[in-house]
């Protein structure tokens, strides 16, 4: 639950006069989606964990939407609150979110393949996750991995609450993990944006430069 000080900071930063209201709102209707992904905790699929923090961007989204805020300003927030809960705070941090762009270079790409497949290829939830593994060589940019989502947990939420239009925020968000981890995301389509999969292929990033690396 540390994610919503990130929330309750962003109200503030943007909406001082009314980041209290729009906080305690927030949360209250957090409170009236949470059980519908309470399933998350305990789902044998892990990647449905991610939909405890969704529902708390539904909630805030909800809450902005509600004062009339416009679809940039909601992105804009939503986007701000993001990174900031996903930047390192430190180098340990940092060096966490390296490590799998650098396992990508080692044949122990094979066992991140191994577990993506055994944890996400199986729904947990009928209103979850559902992913595909990748790993021919040519269909990864060489890297031997890479990963479809079939079924998007968080588009069946935001769907349900007639939010489907600012799940392409989330999308958005791919583009910044992936970055973090000094990979660049090569993606064709989302779910959201009417493809069939998400797709999520990746090339190696230079550290120094930011700019993909041939293999």
């Amino acid at each position: 639950m540390n994610y919503r000080r990130h929330f309750e900071s962003e109200f503030r930063r943007r909406y001082p006069r009314a980041a209290r209201e729009l906080a305690e709102e927030t949360e209250s209707r957090y409170e009236a989606i949470a059980p519908e992904v309470s399933f998350a905790r305990t789902s044998s699929n892990p990647i449905d964990r991610r939909l405890d923090f969704c529902a708390y961007f539904l909630a805030a989204i909800q809450s902005l939407e509600a004062r009339g805020e416009t679809f940039d300003s909601i992105r804009e927030y939503c986007l701000a609150v993001t990174h900031a809960s996903v930047s390192p705070a430190n180098a340990w941090q940092a060096w966490k979110k390296r490590l799998p762009a650098a396992l990508m270079r080692t044949p122990l790409v094979r066992l991140i393949a191994h577990v993506m497949r055994a944890k996400g290829g199986s729904k947990g939830h009928d209103d979850g996750f559902l992913i595909r593994v990748i790993t021919a060589p040519e269909e990864t940019n060489g890297l031997g991995y890479g990963f479809d989502i079939v079924e998007c947990g968080i588009c069946k939420l935001f769907d349900r609450h007639c939010a489907g239009r600012y799940v392409t925020i989330l999308c958005e968000v791919d583009e910044l993990t992936s970055a973090l981890a000094g990979l660049e995301l090569v993606r064709g389509g989302t779910i959201a944006r009417g493809a069939s999969v998400c797709d999520f292929r990746f090339r190696l990033r230079s550290r120094v430069s930011g700019t993909p690396q041939s293999r």
